[in-house]
């Protein structure tokens, strides 16, 4: 008899435990940001929203559980070679979100690793029909081409890509060091340019003023030579046939120029001409035959 009551009792125990973890295990709690998929054996059944909700205890299985937050995907940097033969490193960053749970955790093995493989290879594609210069320069119509590119495909794993953001693109380092050699090269060519620019206007200005100033030279030559010839014709009328004065003024402007000779400071010696005497002899001669005339 008390054995009986000892079995009945501790199969009463053993039932209420049973069940208090059946229905422990039929009620559910999602909390909010999430949807939880449940199987029956083996068979996707039903999606728990947020709130409370029951299952069916060793039956239906919470097989995943998926966010339904914006999810922030951290594209790694990759080596990307544009359409010019430059290689250029490039990272980017994603903003998705689950729209449908079901297609995301059935259509793909993991969805955010690849949507992050969609997004690099969709990115080598882009960057590979640029040119270096364009590739550095587009970051918005890089960026635009990359979500369009990737959102169909999303689509279909039940995923939105509300984003795709180029957080950097640059040359890979030696592709930096190859494009400040051809920076400085093109710098000194610049300067060189600038040199030769500047040379050549110095030798064409120099020139300009050496013509200037023949043209100067060759004008007052001309003006001295007609002033020279208007005073010999006025000196030859002012005499006439008589040439004692002509004489006179040659004779002494012969003096005045050995005088400035002689006055010179660097005159040592001063050398008189040998027919000096005969010459002024000649012309007083001439002068006092005139005179007594």
């Amino acid at each position: 008899m008390i054995s009986n009551i000892n079995g009945f009792t501790v199969f009463s125990i053993v039932l209420f435990v049973f069940v208090l973890v059946s229905v422990a295990n039929g009620v559910r709690i999602v909390p909010q940001g999430e949807e939880w998929i449940v199987q029956r054996l083996g068979k996707y059944r039903t999606t728990l929203l947020p709130g409370l909700r029951f299952t069916i205890p060793y039956v239906d299985v919470i097989s995943y559980k998926v966010t339904t937050k914006d999810i922030i995907l951290d594209v790694q940097e990759q080596e990307v070679i544009t359409r010019d033969n430059a290689v250029i490193v490039v990272n980017a960053i994603a903003f998705i979100k689950v729209t449908d749970p079901v297609k995301a955790v059935y259509g793909v093995e993991d969805y955010a690793e690849g949507i992050r493989n969609m997004i690099m290879t969709t990115l080598r594609s882009i960057v590979g029909d640029m040119e270096l210069d364009q590739a550095l320069s587009s970051r918005d119509m890089i960026k635009a081409r990359l979500k369009a590119g990737v959102a169909d495909e999303a689509l279909d794993w039940g995923l939105t890509v509300k984003s795709v953001e180029i957080q950097d693109i640059k040359p890979s380092p030696s592709m930096q060091r190859a494009m400040e050699l051809q920076a400085s090269a093109e710098r000194e060519r610049k300067a060189m340019v600038t040199r030769a620019e500047g040379e050549k206007q110095s030798m064409i200005l120099t020139a300009e003023a050496r013509l200037e100033s023949a043209k100067r030279d060759a004008v007052a030559q001309v003006t001295l030579a007609e002033a020279s010839s208007q005073a010999i014709r006025k000196v030859n009328s002012a005499f006439g046939d008589n040439e004692l004065p002509m004489l006179y003024l040659l004779g002494e402007k012969y003096i005045s120029s050995l005088g400035r000779i002689a006055e010179s400071d660097n005159a040592k010696l001063v050398l008189l001409p040998a027919d000096l005497q005969s010459t002024l002899r000649g012309l007083f001669q001439r002068v006092n035959k005139t005179g007594p005339a």
